[in-house]
Parts: structure tokens; sequence; C-alpha cells
């Protein structure tokens, strides 16, 4: 009978320990889905390297769009219709939302992830910012990202991401 209790007290420990594990995993994914961190971040920690490059947006570009666009070999995930515009010029929109308050919402939102990705090097143009229109520049280098909201052809509404090189440097 012995034996069985220290079995029986390991099997127990064993049964909270796994509760414990399972609640930390469940916590921890939580957090994940919480996080300010959006999932596009490293596409756009790459996008943003290469704005700062030479060759700008060369190594991701596509098939030719309408116009001067270009199709782009990395969208930010979760966007849609990312595509490039001449040399120095990338863009995306939101899924669509159904009242321009919720896009302007969502645009906040995104603000504050695109600075928690990007972090300290970029900061918000207040003085070029209003609220269906949102600047940030980065700190050290002439490259900027505007949040806009725009209305599609359904009556939608949507979240426009275009990152540019500004001034000379585009050249």
């Amino acid at each position: 009978m012995r034996a069985r209790r220290p079995r029986q007290a390991i099997a127990g420990n064993l049964a909270v320990l796994t509760a414990a594990l399972a609640s930390v995993a469940t916590t921890a994914a939580a957090q994940d889905t919480n996080s300010a961190v959006p999932a596009y971040c490293p596409d756009l920690q790459r996008v943003v390297a290469l704005a700062m490059t030479n060759e700008r947006f060369a190594p991701i570009s596509g098939q030719p769009r309408e116009g001067n666009f270009l199709d782009t070999s990395l969208p930010l995930t979760g966007w849609k219709n990312c595509s490039l515009y001449g040399r120095a010029t990338y863009t995306c929109d939101s899924n669509e939302f159904k009242t321009d308050e919720e896009a302007t919402q969502a645009q906040a939102a995104m603000v504050e992830q695109i600075k928690s990705c990007l972090g300290e090097t970029w900061a918000e143009a207040d003085e070029r910012s209003s609220p269906g229109y949102r600047v940030l520049h980065a700190r050290a280098a002439a490259v900027s990202i505007t949040l806009s909201t725009d209305e599609t052809d359904r009556k939608g509404h949507v979240v426009r991401f275009i990152m540019f090189v500004r001034g000379s440097q585009a050249r």
C-alpha cells in the first residue's frame, strides 16, 4: 500500500503541474493576441530596411499593374492590395470596415502598432497629422509612413498605408 501513495501523490502533482502549464500557455497566447506588436511587424521592418537602401523597393518589385504601380513580393501580413508606386513608394490597404468611425478607430490602433513595431527610431509628426490622416517619420532617415482613411467604391472604409522616401533621397 505504501508504494501506491507516492505514486498517487506523483500522479496528483503531475495533474496540477499539467494544469498550471496549460494555464501559462493560455495566458501567453492571450497576451500575444492582445499585444501591440502586429503580425505584420517582421514584414514592415523588412520594408523599412529596404526603403533605407539605395535599391529602395527594387528587390521586392513584381509584375506591372495599371498605371505606374507594380506588384510586390513582400505584402504586409493581413493587409490587402499591397503594391509599389514608382521607385520610392510602398502602399497597402487594410481590410474593409463598415463605417468611417470603425476605420478611424482602426487607424489609431495601427499607429500605435507601427510605433511599437518600429520602436523609438520612429515618431508621429503631430503637426502634419489630423484625425483622418496620420504621419510617422523615421528620426534618422528620410522615410515616412502615412495612414489615412478612405471610402471604397462599394461605400466601405479602409485604412490606407503609404510608406515613401522623402525629398532628394527618393531619387
